[in-house]
C-alpha cells in the first residue's frame, strides 16, 4: 500500500535546498553587482559564480530587476529612539549601526553596489531615506527639519561605513567600537536634537537683518 510518511522529510530537504541555492544566488549577485555595476552585470554571470544554471536565477527571481530588488533588500533595524533619554540617542544610533555593519555583510555588498552603480546609489538612498526618516521624526525639535537632520545623519553613518568597512582606511578600520560610539554619538545627537544653527532665511534660522 502507498504512503506518504516520507514526503515531510522529502519536502524538508528540498526546502534546505532551495535555501541554499538561493543565498547562493544573492550572494553571488551581491559581489557581481559591486564589481561590475548594476548595467554590466548579467544573470548569466551571476549564475556562472554561483554554480548553477541562469535558467534557475530566473525561476526564483524572474528578472535582473528582481534579482537586484532581492539583493540588496535590506532591513536596518532601527531602534525606537522615544523610548530612550533624549541626551542618549546619538549614542544609541552609532552602536546600533555600528553592530549593524559588523553583523551583516549585505550592508557592506549594498554600499559597494552604491559605489559602482547610479541603481545601487538610488536604492541606497531609498533605504535610508524610508527607515531613518521615521527615527528622526522620533527626536527631530521641528517637524520641518527631519529629512536634513535625517540625511545629515545618514552622511555620518555612510561615510564610517564606506572608510571602515569598504576602503578599509587603517585608522578607521582599526578603532575600537567603543572608540567609534564616542565619537560618533555626539556628532549624530547634534544632528538630531540642537537646535537648527540659524542661518539667514533658512527654516528654522532668524531672518536676515536688512
Amino acid at each position: 500500500m502507498y504512503t506518504n510518511d516520507s514526503e515531510p522529510g522529502e519536502t524538508r530537504t528540498t526546502a534546505r535546498r532551495s535555501d541554499s541555492t538561493r543565498a547562493a544566488i544573492l550572494r553571488a549577485a551581491r559581489e557581481r553587482f559591486a564589481s561590475d555595476g548594476y548595467e554590466r552585470a548579467t544573470i548569466r554571470a551571476i549564475a556562472r559564480d554561483a554554480k548553477i544554471d541562469p535558467s534557475m536565477v530566473m525561476r526564483y527571481y524572474g528578472t535582473k530587476e528582481g534579482l537586484f530588488a532581492a539583493a540588496v533588500a535590506i532591513d536596518l533595524e532601527m531602534p525606537d529612539l522615544s523610548a530612550l533619554p533624549r541626551q542618549e540617542v546619538g549614542q544609541a544610533l552609532a552602536r546600533h549601526f555600528l553592530a549593524m555593519w559588523e553583523e551583516n555583510e549585505v550592508l557592506t555588498a549594498l554600499l559597494r553596489v552604491a559605489a559602482t552603480s547610479r541603481a545601487g546609489a538610488e536604492r541606497t538612498q531609498d533605504i535610508f531615506r524610508d527607515q531613518v526618516l521615521p527615527v528622526a521624526r522620533q527626536v527631530c525639535p521641528d517637524p520641518e527639519q527631519v529629512p536634513e537632520r535625517a540625511a545629515l545623519v545618514s552622511s555620518q553613518l555612510l561615510g564610517l561605513a564606506l572608510t571602515r568597512y569598504v576602503l578599509r582606511f587603517p585608522s578607521a578600520a582599526d578603532l575600537a567600537r567603543e572608540e567609534i560610539v564616542a565619537w560618533l554619538g555626539p556628532t549624530l545627537q547634534r544632528y538630531l536634537t540642537a537646535p537648527h544653527p540659524g542661518l539667514p532665511d533658512h527654516p528654522g534660522g532668524p531672518s536676515r537683518r536688512r
